[in-house]
C-alpha cells in the first residue's frame, strides 16, 4: 500500500509539473506595430505551436527607450518595428543578440537581413509615386522627376520627421552625391501643395479633394483603403489615384522592412527565435501579403488580388544596413532643404 501510494504522488507530482511547463511556454514581444495588424500573426503561431505572446504596443522610440531603462531586468524577448533606420537604431544601442538559423537564412534573402545577423526584415513595404486620375498629363517615372518645375504646388508627401521619408533619402544618398540629393530636395520641397501634415492616408484623400496631383505614399495604405468599399470616403479617395512604380529603368523603387530582433538578455530566447522563424514561414508571409497587404521577403507566396492589379516591379536591392547608416546624413540634408 505504501509503495503505492508514493507511486500516485509521484504521477501527481510529474503531471503538475508538466502542467507548469506547458502553461510556462510564452514568448515577449514589445512590438512598434498597430496590434491589429500583428494580431493575426501572432494568433496563428499561438495555435501553431502552444506558445503564448504577450505584447507590449508603443512606438518605436519609447519601445527602445523602454528596454534601455529595464536593462537585463527587462521582460522582452523580441522587439519588432517598422524601417530598417529604426532597427539599426536598436542595433547601435546594443540590445541585439545574433540570430542563427537555418529556416531563416533559407526564408530571407540577404538584402532583408542585418550584415551581423542581429534583425532580420519580415515584410517589404514598397513607397512608390501615385497620381491622380485626373491629372493624366503628369509623367513620372522617376523620383528624381519629383524635383522637375513643371510639378510646382502638385505634390503632398510627410513631414521630415516621418522615417519612411528619412530612408528614402537614405537611399538617395547611398546612389549620389550628396550635394545633388540636397538640390533635389529642395526641388521637392518647392514643389509641394501644403506644408507636409498628416500621415500616408492624408496625402491620399488630400490629392482626392484636388489639394495636389501627387503624392509619395507606402502601397499597403493604399490597398487597406481601397480593401474596404463600406469606407466610402477612404474607398474614393484610394480609388482616385494609380500607382507608378519610379526607377524601373535604373535602380528601382524604393522598398523599405518591417523586421525584428532577440534581445541579448531574452528570458524566453528560444521561443523568440521560434516565433522570428514563423514570421518568415509560408503562413505567416501569406498573412502579411492577403491581411496587412505587405510584399513578403519570402519568394513564391501569393499576393492580395489589390496588389497584383499594380502589377510586378523592379524593387531597388540596396542593403537595408545603408538606411541605417546614412540616417543622420539624411535627416540632416532634409533639414538644410527646408522640408519641415
Amino acid at each position: 500500500m505504501k509503495k503505492r501510494v508514493i507511486s500516485l504522488a509521484s504521477i501527481t507530482m510529474a503531471s503538475l509539473l508538466w502542467a507548469c511547463q506547458a502553461t510556462s511556454e510564452e514568448v515577449n514581444l514589445y512590438s512598434a506595430r498597430k496590434e491589429a495588424l500583428i494580431k493575426p500573426l501572432l494568433e496563428e503561431f499561438t495555435q501553431s505551436t502552444g506558445i503564448k505572446v504577450n505584447i507590449i504596443s508603443s512606438k518605436a522610440d519609447a519601445l527602445l527607450k523602454r528596454i534601455q531603462s529595464e536593462g537585463k531586468n527587462s521582460p522582452a524577448d523580441v522587439l519588432l518595428t517598422t524601417d530598417a533606420g529604426r532597427l539599426h537604431r536598436a542595433k547601435n544601442a546594443g540590445i541585439f543578440s545574433v540570430i542563427r538559423s537555418e529556416v531563416i537564412d533559407q526564408n530571407i534573402p540577404e538584402q532583408y537581413k542585418d550584415s551581423d545577423s542581429q534583425w532580420v526584415g519580415l515584410s517589404v513595404r514598397a513607397r512608390p509615386i501615385m497620381v491622380t486620375k485626373s491629372a493624366p498629363s503628369i509623367t513620372l517615372s522617376t523620383y528624381e522627376d519629383l524635383a522637375n518645375p513643371e510639378l510646382n504646388g502638385q505634390i503632398c508627401i510627410r513631414s521630415s520627421s516621418n522615417i519612411y521619408n528619412q530612408s528614402l533619402v537614405a537611399s538617395l544618398l547611398a546612389v549620389s552625391d550628396e550635394e545633388l540629393i540636397e538640390q533635389w530636395a529642395k526641388g521637392l520641397v518647392a514643389n509641394m501643395a501644403r506644408s507636409p501634415q498628416g500621415g500616408d492616408r492624408d496625402q491620399i484623400r488630400a490629392a482626392a479633394v484636388g489639394q495636389c496631383s501627387v503624392v509619395v505614399a507606402n502601397t499597403y495604405y493604399l490597398a487597406n483603403m481601397l480593401s474596404n468599399a463600406e469606407k466610402e470616403t477612404d474607398f474614393a479617395a484610394g480609388s482616385s489615384v494609380t500607382v507608378i512604380w519610379p526607377n524601373q529603368e535604373g535602380r528601382g523603387t524604393h522598398v523599405n522592412i518591417s523586421g525584428a530582433g532577440i534581445l541579448k538578455t531574452a528570458p524566453n530566447a528560444d521561443n523568440a527565435k521560434r516565433l522570428i522563424e514563423f514570421l518568415a514561414s509560408d503562413k505567416a508571409q501569406e498573412i502579411y501579403a492577403n491581411v496587412n497587404f505587405e510584399y513578403p521577403v519570402k519568394a513564391g507566396i501569393s499576393l492580395h488580388p489589390i496588389l497584383q492589379k499594380w502589377g510586378s516591379f523592379k524593387a531597388d536591392t540596396l542593403d537595408m544596413d545603408k538606411l541605417g547608416t546614412n540616417n543622420a546624413s539624411a535627416v540632416k540634408l532634409m533639414d538644410r532643404a527646408g522640408w519641415k
